[in-house]
């Protein structure tokens, strides 16, 4: 397969490297040191894959570009549009030129999440009560900084995605009750701290994220009727741990079995190859995830604006 990468920034470079020998050319509009400055100049027989690293505003009509011409699209969360509607036809036109896009959410491919995900559909936990999730990062100022990144819902659509696309991830489909408890503005224009939830899911569910967290970190717990499951951390951030208890009836000490892995993040990687497989098994394209997020998303955001 041969990559473009759209976009050479932060998330560009990550990708650019873990294409590894894929890698054909990049674009971008004002790093020098990209190979185009458009995506329409690049040959469309010199490449099959696009992995797009955009802000919101350009990504659908690029996107739409790419797969109208049956390239392969790999695109970094969230898959935002300025009507819902949008999403569909992405959908419509990658199925009717049998190209593959696939919205990037890496830590999907975190082992604690993919471990979290095999406990709570083992059963073993029983009925799950309650799921708690915290992110947070200190890019509050760097955010403030950017032309674009500080408008809008600010750190919601940025960390909320994420999270809940963890939700979906181990839960499966969800009901889009969720509600905003909190938004603030400690520092930036737009929200940097903010917290929603929703009680009628279950489990109930409460996820909390801000731009204001000066050592970045991630934690969960998870409250169920037969044991408690818990994540302290990402690979990345590392040390990661993974903490599993078992009720003890009618009461007592549980039983704690910790596993703690302390490695470089293995989520670029391991996501660029389940991309590549999706390319060579042929997998139609689903967006229905990306359009409950966008939906959801979408909603909370025009709550914070109110």
């Amino acid at each position: 397969m041969r990559a473009i990468v759209v976009g050479l920034g932060i998330q560009g470079y990550k990708r650019r490297k873990f294409a590894g020998a894929d890698f054909v050319a990049s674009v971008d509009p004002v790093n020098p040191e990209a190979d185009y400055r458009s995506a329409h100049e690049v040959p469309l027989d010199a490449y099959d894959a696009v992995l797009a690293c955009l802000p919101d505003e350009p990504k659908v009509e690029l996107l739409r570009y790419f797969l109208s011409h049956g390239k392969h699209v790999l695109v970094e969360k969230p898959l935002w549009a300025a009507r819902d509607q949008d999403i569909a036809e992405l959908e419509r036109i990658a199925r009717a030129n049998r190209a593959v896009c696939y919205t990037a959410y890496n830590h999907r491919f975190e082992p604690h999440f993919a471990r979290m995900r095999d406990l709570i559909a083992s059963g073993d936990l029983g009925t799950i009560y309650s799921c708690r999730m915290f992110y947070g990062n200190g890019t509050a100022r760097q955010v403030r900084e950017s032309a674009w990144r500080d408008e809008g819902a600010g750190v919601l659509p940025d960390l909320g995605s994420h999270l809940l696309d963890t939700c979906r991830f181990w839960f499966g489909p969800l009901a889009d009750t969720f509600t905003v408890v909190a938004a603030n503005r400690f520092e930036n224009r737009a929200p940097d701290h903010v917290i929603i939830g929703s009680e009628a899911n279950r489990p109930r569910i409460e996820l909390e994220m801000t731009l204001c967290m000066w050592r970045n970190h991630f934690t969960c717990d998870i409250l169920a009727e037969k044991g408690s499951a818990h994540i302290e951390s990402l690979c990345k951030w590392g040390p990661a741990t993974f903490t599993r208890r078992t009720r003890i009836l009618p009461s007592g000490r549980p039983p704690e079995e910790t596993l703690t892995l302390v490695q470089d993040d293995p989520t670029w990687a391991l996501e660029y190859q389940h991309f590549k497989r999706l390319v060579a098994a042929g997998e139609q394209t689903d967006l229905s995830n990306d359009s409950w997020l966008q939906e959801t998303l979408r909603r909370l955001s025009a709550e914070i604006a109110r």
